[in-house]
């Protein structure tokens, strides 16, 4: 019951894309932004180029690296920083080699428990290539300013738990560009197995509050602060989903096979709602946003409600 396109392969979907959506500020935009097809961006100073993440595999991340430097008379980054810890976007941090890695202690703490992250036979084989595990080196807590030449670009960790433990976004306030990381998805559906539904909601107010006028997801195409609708609207689909099937005595997985998913059909990588049912669960029950649960379990329900294939993967 997979959304995806069946038979389709990484060869056929559209090339990378650089966007300036702002002055000396661009989007590295990846279609079809579905699992490890993640974007990135960079803002460039002088002397200086600050990447907004890295990519999923060598050849994903070599090619971001190219897209720099072909944007800013062939510098490398000399920072970068991560918005999570996950390995899509973060992988390639190693390639980066002349950067400073940045981000929030929650994420070098997850990176370095969980070692480098390929996940074989949970999804469709990808040819990672010469990844290496690279931490962020400089971590902050709630908020960290960089400058790239004259432009400031602020770090703020949302202050909850939300896509993961340590969403930490990048706010260019002088050209009002926001990049959010995974806290927004545009046309994917949200992922927030490992951080809190609640708490997601709590984040998509505070990225409203910096009122952008470019917000650069992380998947899916750069747009407006409007972007954040559709996921609120979604997250709270996925709470009211919950509290019936708690009532009713359904597990998460069965939750899932019986809804509708209505609205929310068209976006991609349908088997989340399992994952995100089960963090629903979980704090229905209590648990406060972050706290651990069983991630296996919820991994095998959504290779289940996938037909029992593993899930898919382009990267």
């Amino acid at each position: 019951m997979s959304h995806g396109h069946p038979g389709i392969d990484d060869r056929s979907l559209p090339p990378p894309r650089v966007e300036e959506v702002a002055d000396r500020v661009f989007a590295y935009v990846q279609p079809d932004g579905t699992w490890w097809i993640n974007n990135t961006g960079f803002v460039l100073g002088d002397e200086a180029v600050l990447s907004v993440d890295t990519c999923a595999t060598e050849r994903r991340t070599r090619a971001m690296l190219e897209a720099v430097a072909g944007a800013s008379g062939g510098q490398a980054p000399t920072t970068v920083v991560n918005t999570h810890h996950h390995g899509d976007h973060t992988n390639g941090n190693a390639l980066a080699s002349s950067a400073t890695v940045i981000g929030h202690r929650l994420c070098r703490e997850e990176m370095t428990k969980m070692g480098l992250s390929r996940p074989d036979g949970l999804f469709e084989p990808v040819d990672w290539g010469d990844i290496a595990l690279r931490p962020p080196s400089v971590t902050f807590e709630r908020r960290l300013d960089v400058h790239v030449g004259d432009l400031l670009v602020e770090l703020h960790h949302v202050g909850t738990a939300a896509h993961t433990t340590n969403d930490v976004v990048a706010w260019v306030p002088e050209r009002r560009v926001l990049f959010t990381g995974d806290l927004l998805f545009n046309g994917g559906t949200p992922f927030v197995l490992m951080g809190s539904v609640a708490g997601s909601l709590v984040a998509l107010d505070r990225l409203v509050e910096f009122d952008a006028e470019v917000v650069v997801p992380g998947h899916g195409p750069p747009g407006t602060p409007a972007i954040a609708d559709v996921v609120g609207e979604y997250l709270r689909f996925v709470q009211d989903t919950a509290e019936r099937a708690v009532a009713a005595g359904l597990s998460p997985l069965e939750a899932a096979q019986e809804t509708d998913l209505g609205a929310f059909a068209d976006l991609t990588d349908s088997e989340r709602l399992v994952g995100n049912l089960h963090r629903a669960f979980a704090e229905h029950g209590g648990a406060r946003p972050g706290d651990e649960i069983d991630l296996v379990a919820a991994f095998g329900d959504m290779v289940t409600f996938n037909g029992g294939r593993p899930l898919r993967c382009l990267a």
